[in-house]
């Protein structure tokens, strides 16, 4: 039994390196699993890090492989609808049993204070504009709606900037993905798609410590 959940969970936590064959393995059931993963990401609070961005630029690729069952556009509609009822979960999450999971026992150890207080901070510095940007930074975007609901802050308007984000995520993830998985050269050597997905899990990081040297350096300036 413990053997299998570990197994389900290497499945779902390196799905966006394995996606190929798992297709191979499901076909049209992929979609399912896609769909698993996101919802779970986005909508349960305690997974921020299973595969987002990485696993939306894999299904891309795979989708352009030729006689794949993957088709980018339901692969976008689908990921879409996960991520509108993942953070709609997660914001009643936050807004029911908010604090009494923060501290709690259990789920506690999942959620770690530092996190939401960077969320939070997010939050403060670029208001309703944090909703949209956190869809694209890795555990902000899965703690970003219960931050929200913690906050007070309205789901109706929340429910709108997230789906303006949900869009704007798939429409440049999957569509990246798939034009990296189109190039000839790639899908002949389909293993160099693992190399694309390392370079955008990457890409906030990177970004983050880009615009951590910019503000270092333009503070050093303003003191000297």
């Amino acid at each position: 039994m413990v053997k299998t959940v570990e197994t389900i969970l290497d499945i779902f936590i390196h799905l966006d390196k394995h996606l190929d064959h798992w297709v191979n393995i499901l076909g049209p059931w992929s979609y399912g699993l896609i769909f698993a993963v996101i919802f779970i990401e986005t909508g349960s609070v305690i997974f921020p890090f299973l595969p987002g961005d990485s696993l939306l630029f894999a299904a891309g690729a795979v989708a352009a492989l030729p006689k794949n069952v993957l088709n980018p556009i339901f692969l976008i509609v689908i990921v879409w609808i996960a991520v509108f009822l993942g953070d709609s979960l997660n914001f009643y999450i936050g807004r029911t049993v908010g604090l009494p999971l923060v501290h709690s026992r259990i789920f506690g150890r999942f959620i770690s204070q530092k996190n939401l207080d960077d969320t939070n901070n997010f939050f403060q510095k670029h208001g309703a504009l944090a909703i949209i940007l956190a869809r694209f930074m890795p555990i902000i975007r899965t703690l970003s709606p219960f931050t929200a609901a913690l906050s007070g802050y309205p789901y109706k308007r929340f429910i709108m900037l997230d789906m303006i984000a949900a869009g704007l995520w798939t429409l440049i993830c999957i569509p990246a993905g798939y034009y990296f998985g189109s190039i000839p050269f790639i899908q002949k050597n389909f293993s160099l798609v693992i190399f694309g997905i390392l370079f955008v899990s990457a890409l906030p990081a990177i970004i983050g410590g880009i615009k951590s040297y910019l503000s270092n350096k333009k503070e050093n300036a303003n003191v000297e």
